[in-house]
């Protein structure tokens, strides 16, 4: 064990001995960053959804993409990038040894053309990000094999005819608002579920149906406010709530949220069919510490998103049969990535960008279908390691080895990326801390047409021409609109027309979620009835602050609760 003191924050952190057994393995010296900034310059490099139109560099066609039109950085449209029409091996260079190795990566960069949106093999998704092989997606971010997808992030397998939602890992159909759900059917604002229908404004179901304003139940039918009713009570009672107003709705939504708070129980953390986890939404995994939303996961430290993992650490929205990772982002079906940032289908490759189906890779951007390869310049095996042995011993006298890209290098400004959601910064602190940050976000203000009042309170009354109104946000004030797909989808399902714009919503999904960090806490279960005097003793770590006033019980005290 070594404690050191992080180069950025100056808070002390600790070196575990596990540790560093894995940076001898693959042979990287011991981090200069503490987990939190380490996490926050990874965050830094994501910018998932902010989108800006800018023409593609090659075909000049205007484009949906990542990068802010004033943007230094060549960018091609997604089907001239992966065409033919252009090779990344014409900007080949040589390394030079007088400089430092980020000052030359920098440089390179700047000349390789950078694909606008990262989207493969998707039919009418255009305004999709992180995704791959779905069909009719709007403004939908990390998300694979789905159709009718709209304003949703984390859908990962076989949804279909979903808004609104967050983290659907195992498909759902027919679903709005709804945060942490599988494998359910026609739920609206509802979070923790899974096997569901027809539920609503539910919290923690499972095998649950016609649930309403529901908590912690399991295989329950025709309930609202976990009380018991006969079918035709049940719908008599729903009939008065009146769900197909606007107005109701918020009222609704109010309820729910104070029902998340208390009284529903929170289970310290959700883990299942796991051994020797910590962290929070953790699926069949084991000896992997400080793990959120992921599954399948094996002898991994510090990882977010990341299913189907092996052997690695410090690793942000990785996945799909991967190992040997190290300091990485965006990456797919891998083996012994070190310091890479949206690289597919690769093995032993080093600090590279954009590179994808290669191996034996090292300080190289936009490469497809290549081997041997360092700063773009193609070597024998032979010559290719040597090289690479030289420039990592250049990088260790620069103190650059070791280290993920440095902030300053990432294309986006930091609050255009995932950093400003889940670890935000003012500019002045993130400008302080050598981040980058786009003053000029592009947004549109004051040019609705009609005003949140005069949206009519239900569906039915909504008339086509909605689709040609600009709508302002009740929250922020921005403007919105409501494509013909969203009102198709809110006119099957008696959904009113949203007040508050994408981005709002977005955001009170994220608020529903604990945060990717951990706190050290005893269980707050104080039952007699469950087998202890006074308040449990067991601790745990949990996503749950300790000053937060959810009611959080140890795995043994909810079990016995709920189940």
């Amino acid at each position: 064990m070594e404690n050191r003191t992080c180069n950025n924050c100056k808070k002390d952190f600790t070196i575990e001995s596990e540790d560093a057994s894995f940076y001898a393995k693959i042979s990287v010296p011991a981090p200069l960053l503490c987990p939190d900034c380490r996490a926050m310059r990874r965050y830094a490099w994501r910018n998932e959804r902010t989108l800006y139109r800018r023409n593609c560099d090659l075909c000049q066609k205007s484009t949906v993409t990542i990068y802010h039109p004033q943007s230094p950085f060549k960018v091609y449209c997604p089907p001239c990038w992966w065409g033919d029409g252009w090779d990344a091996k014409e900007f080949a260079r040589d390394f030079d040894f007088s400089r430092p190795f980020f000052e030359q990566f920098r440089e390179l960069q700047l000349q390789v053309p950078r694909i606008a949106l990262l989207t493969k093999n998707s039919v009418n998704s255009e305004y999709t990000n992180h995704c791959g092989d779905n069909k009719n997606c709007y403004l939908t971010f990390a998300t694979f094999y789905s159709e009718n997808i709209l304003y949703s992030t984390n859908l990962w397998e076989k949804s279909q005819d979903c808004t609104d939602c967050y983290l659907v890992p195992e498909g759902g159909t027919l679903l709005y608002e709804c945060v942490d759900a599988e494998q359910s059917y026609n739920c609206q604002f509802s979070q923790l579920i899974k096997s569901c229908t027809d539920c609503s404004y539910s919290y923690d179901l499972r095998g649950c149906s016609n649930c309403f304003l529901c908590y912690n139940l399991r295989n329950k039918e025709y309930c609202i406010l976990n009380e018991q009713y006969s079918k035709e009570d049940y719908f008599l009672k729903l009939r008065a709530m009146d769900i197909g107003s606007a107005e109701s709705r918020i009222r609704l939504l109010d309820e729910f949220h104070e029902l998340v708070l208390k009284p529903a129980i929170r289970r310290h953390a959700v883990i299942e069919q796991s051994t020797g986890v910590t962290g929070n939404m953790v699926y069949q995994s084991k000896n992997a510490e400080h793990i959120f939303d992921s599954s399948h996961v094996e002898d991994v430290k510090y990882g977010v998103i990341i299913p189907d993992v092996k052997d690695s650490m410090d690793v942000y929205h990785v996945g799909f049969n991967c190992a040997l990772i190290y300091e990485c982002h965006g990456v797919v079906r891998a083996y012994e990535n070190l310091f890479a940032h949206l690289c597919y289908d690769n093995s032993h490759i080093g600090y590279c960008d954009s590179c994808h189906n290669s191996e034996n890779l090292f300080g190289c951007v936009g490469l497809k279908k290549s081997k041997y390869f360092i700063f773009n310049k193609q070597y024998t095996p032979e010559e290719y390691e040597v090289l690479k042995a030289q420039i990592i011993e250049h990088m260790k006298t620069t103190g650059e080895y070791g280290e993920f890209f440095p902030a300053k290098l990432s294309p986006f400004g930091y609050n255009e990326t995932q950093g400003a959601i889940y670890m935000p910064m003012t500019r002045d602190e993130a400008l302080a801390k050598g981040f980058n940050w786009q003053d000029e976000m592009l947004s549109t203000k004051g040019k609705e047409t009609i005003q949140s009042e005069n949206i009519p309170d239900r569906i039915d009354d909504v008339e086509h021409s909605i689709l040609k109104q600009i709508l302002k946000c009740v929250s922020c004030e921005r403007n919105y609109n409501i494509v013909p797909d969203e009102l198709t989808f809110y006119h099957r399902l008696s959904i009113p027309i949203p007040r508050k714009c994408p981005t709002c919503r977005y955001m009170r999904r994220i608020a529903l979620r604990p945060p990717r960090k951990l706190w050290h806490r005893q269980c707050m279960c104080a039952l007699s009835t469950h087998e202890h005097s006074g308040t449990c003793p067991n601790e745990f770590e949990t996503p749950y602050a300790p000053e937060r006033t959810e009611t959080v019980y140890c795995e043994n005290c909810y079990n016995k609760e709920v189940l």
